[in-house]
């Protein structure tokens, strides 16, 4: 039997997607100072419009799991790009912090659209059992290519452009991945018995596991720390951050700014999670995926307390970003590859859907509470302690995970 390669037109296609809309999505931290100081608004305000958009996301991601397995990937794909633009051009145009979040809710719906949801879902029909946690891995990195991208192309762009401007130049961005969709025909990779089984049979089934309520429980965590960073971290480095020495390797390279250093700590996140990522996806199909989500789990908890308790100065903000980056999102892979384990593929867009949802249920709270805690507080501390808490929770819960596929006993 020929061995199918693991570059496929479906993963190329989809990783040009993904990293699209990443790269858009990673920005909107950038956009937290200039927005807030445009309009004299409290930092809430626009936290709660980014929390928004990530609980849209997290609602919108089965309804569009689902709705690409009734209507196809590429329809939904069209659908989400469309709504991310649509929300994108309106939002430039807000002028009250309840615009700007009932606005967002079309950008959360957008990216659910034209994220991992749908477009891991693809890739893991399209890629073949020995490939498959691997392709995951891959798809996933090309989210943190967005992220490198994204917050100096925001933070360019806002040089010499407004803000609005930005996100119309993002809202043509999402449209051009359009283009690539013609790549985008992934052959259905269920067996029989999946395909001939009704969606509400496996969802009842699925949902009556323990198992499938650990890993609903677990990605909460996950949600929490990433969005609460991507939303919070460069403000946070801008406000806190010691300054940047003139002659110092950061200033050599054109980081003069702790602004400048906020953003290139979000880049350098991505940037190491690439690695991090596709190492994930490597040893996810050597090693039980639950032990490897609790060590990255335990990783993230022990970084992030590290980070706290140092005085923060630059050096700590890129050893933190380096670290937090090779465990940023090599959650995914492992979790969505452990979806499509467990419970088959065949719906595995709407079942990694409905665990993505607690994941930005957590995205929610991370970015809410990160907005209500500064402007209470006047700091971020006890937001990053809950991150903590959450972290070592999520790292325990993955541990009585029964790793034996269940679609296969139904079959």
């Amino acid at each position: 039997m020929t061995r199918q390669p693991l570059i496929t037109p479906v993963l190329i296609a989809g990783c040009i997607i993904v990293m699209t809309g990443f790269a858009i999505r990673a920005s909107f931290g950038i956009f937290q100072i200039p927005i807030a100081e445009e309009f004299g608004w409290l930092r809430t305000e626009f936290s709660l419009a980014i929390a928004i958009q990530n609980l849209a996301w997290g609602i919108g991601q089965p309804i569009f799991g689902a709705l690409a397995e009734k209507i196809g990937d590429r329809r939904a794909i069209i659908i989400g790009a469309l709504t991310y633009a649509v929300g994108l051009v309106l939002s430039s145009a807000a002028v009250t912090p309840q615009a700007h979040q009932m606005y967002e809710i079309l950008v959360g719906f957008g990216i659910a659209g034209t994220g991992f949801g749908v477009i891991l879902a693809v890739v893991g029909r399209a890629a073949s059992a020995e490939n498959r946690s691997m392709a995951l891995a891959i798809a996933t990195a090309a989210g943190s290519a967005g992220q490198i991208i994204g917050p100096p192309l925001a933070e360019g762009l806002l040089a010499i452009m407004s803000w609005q401007s930005t996100f119309l130049v993002f809202a043509a961005l999402i449209l051009a991945t359009l283009m690539v969709l013609p790549m985008m025909r992934a052959p259905d990779a269920a067996p029989r018995q999946e395909i001939e089984e009704a969606m509400g049979t496996v969802l009842l089934r699925t949902f009556r596991d323990p198992s499938y309520g650990l890993i609903f429980l677990g990605f909460f965590s996950c949600g929490y720390q990433l969005a609460f960073m991507t939303a919070h971290f460069p403000a946070y480095v801008t406000e806190i951050c010691s300054a940047i020495s003139p002659d110092s390797l950061l200033a050599s390279i054109g980081i003069t700014t702790t602004s400048a250093l906020g953003a290139a700590a979000i880049s350098l996140i991505g940037f190491f999670n690439i690695a991090g990522t596709l190492l994930a996806g490597w040893l996810g199909n050597r090693y039980p995926k639950k032990y490897l989500l609790c060590g990255i789990y335990t990783g993230r908890t022990i970084a992030a307390a590290w980070f706290i308790l140092t005085p923060m100065t630059p050096i700590t903000v890129l050893i933190f970003s380096a670290v937090m980056g090779s465990l940023w999102l090599a959650t995914v892979p492992l979790t969505s590859g452990l979806v499509a384990h467990l419970y088959g593929l065949r719906y595995m867009g709407t079942l990694y859907g409905v665990v993505f949802f607690s994941h930005q249920l957590g995205s929610f709270m991370g970015v809410w509470l990160g907005g209500i805690m500064y402007d209470q507080y006047g700091s971020y501390s006890e937001v990053w302690w809950i991150g903590v808490g959450v972290g070592a929770l999520s790292a325990i819960v993955h541990l009585p995970i029964r790793e034996e596929p269940r679609h296969a006993a139904a079959a």
